[in-house]
């Protein structure tokens, strides 16, 4: 049996780089644990997970990598950020476009007295601008929390300007790059970003279990976990140093080195090249899906603006069963349902049932994508 083709890169990126796989087997091979020891395993995974924090702080232009702590997942960076900054009685700004790894948190920061206030967005799924500095502008306001790419349709938000306002007004801003992290250069330092969340394992093309949360200097966050760090284990109090402050227990250093791996990669790549070959193949998938009868794609309002996910709907068959045919009849690997944004998608009009989401990435082929609108179109002329 042939290989499935992949197109759930908003999910996870596949596949890695080959220099991502051999980096995660030799750190597995190779042992130790970092900041646990002298010895030079140890003293190996030390090196390693610093090499790592510089070549990401480099990639995100921050000048003190000691800022960027490494997390699990994206999830844990925002839980992070937000629990440990917000308190009842503060308000905070997001948007109806937001994953529920910040919406569920705002609820829970919500029931504990955090007012939350939410902007809408247009049938694209953007966020104007104005609206979002207006709503910081009516009570006083501690954070604002932006997605900056959707993972339901891929609009890339406008916050060009937004980090200086929100700067100038001593408005915290969180911006959640998960779905743009690798595929839109971001100068973090540069844009007046306060926090910034990250997975490492989408588009920067790293293994899962790895994520980034980035604090300004000067931030005192309240750390989510709490333990042994490594370092003054003498004392029973969190150190207040950065990044041990949070980063207690073992470091994932076998997912952090294929993550360096992948940055690694990145950086030897032409981004205007990697963002010439990915606006081919949403072009593709767009236009091809738009002159299919009964299909309607839900997409970015402009090209410039699409990140790596777009979704379709079929006229009387549901994105399940569409998802269920393309998997077991034509081998091809997309993803179904409400991608764990149901606000996204009341605003673009497809709640309850969702939608069929399709994401290519840098390794995905113009044949791959071709076969995809191959298979839709037979199942929309077999109606499922």
């Amino acid at each position: 049996m042939s290989a499935p083709i992949y197109l759930d890169n908003a999910a996870t990126s596949h596949p890695k780089p080959e220099s991502v796989y051999q980096a995660t087997f030799d750190a597995l091979r190779g042992g130790g644990n970092a900041g646990r020891g002298a010895h030079r395993a140890s003293l190996s995974a030390d090196r390693l997970i610093f090499s790592a924090r510089e070549a990401l702080a480099a990639f995100f232009g921050i000048a003190d990598s000691s800022r960027l702590i490494f997390t699990p997942n994206a999830t844990t960076a925002i839980n992070t950020a937000l629990f440990g900054l917000l308190k009842p009685g503060e308000r905070v700004v997001t948007s109806c476009m937001e994953h529920n790894a910040v919406s569920r948190p705002l609820r829970r920061l919500a029931d504990l007295g955090v007012e939350v206030v939410k902007v809408g967005a247009d049938q694209s799924g953007r966020v104007d601008q104005q609206r979002l500095r207006h709503a910081c502008l009516e009570s006083p306001t501690r954070m604002l929390v932006l997605n900056h790419c959707s993972n339901v349709n891929g609009q890339l938000q406008d916050i060009e300007g937004l980090g200086g306002f929100c700067r100038e007004r001593n408005i915290l801003f969180l911006l959640d790059g998960s779905q743009s992290a690798g595929s839109f250069p971001l100068d973090i330092e540069a844009e007046k970003i306060d926090l910034y969340a990250a997975p490492g394992h989408k588009n920067l093309l790293g293994p899962a279990g790895t994520g980034l949360l980035y604090v300004r200097p000067g931030l005192q966050v309240e750390p989510l976990t709490y333990g042994g760090t490594g370092a003054n284990s003498h004392s029973d109090q969190q150190p207040e140093m950065m990044p041990e402050r949070f980063e207690s227990g073992t470091q994932n250093m076998v997912g952090i080195a294929g993550w360096l791996a992948a940055v690694e990669y990145l950086q030897k790549q032409n981004p205007a090249e990697l963002r010439i070959g990915l606006e081919r193949h949403l072009r593709q998938i767009i236009c091809g899906l738009q002159e299919i009868e009964g299909v309607r794609v839900y997409a970015a309002d402009s090209l410039a603006h699409q990140g790596d996910a777009v979704s379709f709907t079929v006229e009387h068959i549901d994105p399940a069963q569409i998802g269920f045919r393309l998997d077991q009849d034509f081998g091809i690997c997309v993803r179904v349902g409400l991608h764990c944004a149901p606000e996204a998608h009341r605003t673009l009009g497809t709640y309850p049932q969702g939608t069929v989401r399709v994401s290519p990435g840098i390794f995905t082929t113009d044949d791959e994508i071709q076969k995809l609108l191959s298979a839709v179109q037979i199942i929309c002329l077999n109606k499922g």
